[in-house]
């Protein structure tokens, strides 16, 4: 499990690079548009890759022996026999239209994951505004009986502390409420014994890239944030996480944006699919 979460922190490293720059645009466009722009373009895209990884000609007999049968049901619709058999036809090529997308599907799966955790950055939370507050949690590593270290969050000019640090002993966590000062991305520090360990902070009015939580070393974890590098095994600390604020959209707002990216790729695949010539 160590290695392929150090398989996910290599992919991260890629799509962080490439995201930082193809994504850029959505920080100055309307939610709407660069939703709506992000899915079609992806849409296209993964239409061009389930293409090349698919055997087209295996679907395209498939579908021409679908429609077919679809057309003997029509035909001979009062012969039993004739109908169960057309029937039977139907039902299996549709299972050999699944078995033929499990490739494709596989070898998108990766991409889907890591273009999915790239957008959640920008669409599953929204910044602070300045002067508004949020619970900022730092997860110690797990143990009951395990001495609680030192833990201190360095002064800062982009937050103040409301309230905290407070313990909660049961779960081995330490919460401050921050109130945003300036606008821009910062780095809260915190002292943990003779550890430094750092969390970044978005604060602005306008779209922004949110890094909710800085994960631990789990793969899944690192898939689901993907920003901030996750912190070593061997780490005092299991993980840092914000509470952003939730985005308010039905098309690139907190979890609406995956469903609106979901249907509206889809539409374009289907769109694009007579033009690119693809069976699917």
């Amino acid at each position: 499990m160590s290695f392929l979460a150090q398989v996910v922190v290599w992919l991260n490293a890629i799509a962080n690079a490439a995201g930082k720059w193809l994504l850029a645009p959505i920080g100055v466009l309307p939610g709407w548009l660069s939703a709506t722009a992000v899915a079609a373009v992806t849409g296209v895209l993964l239409l061009a890759v389930f293409k090349y990884t698919s055997n087209q000609r295996a679907i395209k007999r498939v579908r021409d022996d679908i429609k077919a049968h679809l057309l003997v049901l029509k035909l001979f619709k009062d012969s039993a026999l004739v109908v169960v058999r057309a029937q039977g036809r139907v039902f299996a090529g549709a299972f050999w239209l699944l078995v033929f997308s499990l490739v494709p599907m596989a070898v998108m799966l990766v991409p889907v994951m890591l273009i999915l955790g790239q957008l959640a950055l920008w669409y599953q939370s929204r910044p602070l505004q300045v002067g508004e507050k949020a619970v900022l949690t730092l997860k110690l590593q797990d143990g009951a009986d395990a001495p609680w270290p030192a833990v201190s969050l360095q002064p800062t000019d982009a937050v103040e502390v409301a309230v905290g640090p407070v313990r909660v002993q049961s779960k081995r966590e330490i919460c401050w409420s921050l109130r945003a000062r300036e606008s821009g991305y910062h780095r809260l520090a915190f002292q943990v014994n003779d550890e430094t360990i750092d969390k970044e902070l978005a604060v602005g009015d306008s779209f922004m890239r949110v890094s909710t939580k800085r994960p631990g070393w789990s793969w899944s974890d690192a898939l689901l944030h993907p920003w901030e590098k996750p912190l070593a095994p061997d780490s005092p600390v299991q993980w840092v996480e914000i509470d952003y604020p939730a985005r308010s959209s039905w098309t690139s707002g907190t979890n609406y944006w995956m469903i609106y990216w979901f249907v509206v790729s889809m539409v374009a695949a289907l769109c694009f699919r007579r033009v690119l010539n693809v069976n699917i």
